[in-house]
């Protein structure tokens, strides 16, 4: 099997920066030891486990690709960048025809899935890569479609914590309030109660301090009208190991695709967890 030319994109961000320890050790991956990444980054390279990384800022990566291009040939890109870049991103990989994994939540999602659609590439867009909480999703979703209303007339409370440096609500506690919607709870994505400070993640929330600078907690509580009934789902993550292992998932199913001859198309986790 080649080996996968991969360009990690958004170091030396946290995320990025776990993904890339996962490819280096994983010899399906050949990472490209350049990155794009945000204005406000003033360092030109980072190092990772030994391997340093050029870093380009965003007035020269276009300039910046076509040379990488012409050196690596065929490659993929992951993006883990900030939600402000998320739709520019896009456009910038679909404009140069580089097939990517989206990881970064944010941003127009609907603008996004078209800008792929239109263009000659596909891409994996997810607000979430860990497998097992995707799984989680796609039986809500199932629930949703199956049973209408289910829930109607009970409460709804969800909460959401992760590091301070999570810019946005979390896209999984979005995407959840779809399917709550569905089963006949009025909730709106502005009643999500998202917490981002360390002292109340520790103190209240009983997160270990050790994984307060990456963590994704999140509770649903449903409740009936007359207070007998109390429903509660809680998926808690510590670290980012998980969310790397799946994002390693959905390159593979992208490089599979991409041999396929798919052009256009938008791939979620759920294509990627069903492999077909």
């Amino acid at each position: 099997m080649n080996r996968i030319k991969l360009m990690v994109n958004g170091l030396p961000g946290n995320m990025a920066a776990n993904v890339v320890k996962h490819a280096l050790l994983d010899n399906r991956f050949e990472l490209i030891t350049q990155s794009l990444t945000g204005p406000e980054i003033t360092d030109t390279e980072t190092v990772i486990d030994s391997v340093s990384f050029d870093l380009i800022q965003p007035q020269d990566r276009d300039q910046s690709i076509l040379a990488i291009k012409d050196k690596e040939g065929l490659f993929l890109s992951v993006d883990y960048t900030h939600p402000s870049a998320v739709n520019s991103n896009a456009e910038f990989y679909c404009r140069h025809g580089l097939p990517f994994v989206m990881g970064t939540t944010g941003g127009d999602r609907q603008g996004l899935d078209e800008t792929v659609r239109k263009s000659s590439i596909p891409g994996v867009i997810a607000p979430n890569m860990a497998k097992q909480i995707v799984g989680f999703q796609a039986m809500m979703e199932y629930a949703a479609n199956t049973f209408p209303d289910l829930f109607k007339g009970y409460s709804l409370e969800i909460k959401e914590s992760h590091q301070k440096g999570k810019a946005d609500t979390s896209g999984t506690a979005k995407a959840m309030v779809r399917y709550f919607t569905s089963l006949g709870l009025a909730f709106a994505e502005n009643d999500i109660i998202k917490e981002r400070d360390p002292h109340i993640q520790k103190t209240v929330w009983g997160i270990p301090e050790r994984y307060l600078e990456g963590h994704g907690w999140h509770t649903y509580s449903l409740e009936s009208g007359d207070k007998t009934v109390r429903f509660e789902f809680t998926h808690n993550v510590n670290g980012r190991d998980v969310y790397a292992q799946g994002t390693l998932d959905a390159l593979i199913y992208l490089n599979k695709k991409v041999a396929e001859g798919a052009q256009g198309q938008v791939f979620s986790m759920i294509d990627v967890l069903k492999g077909v």
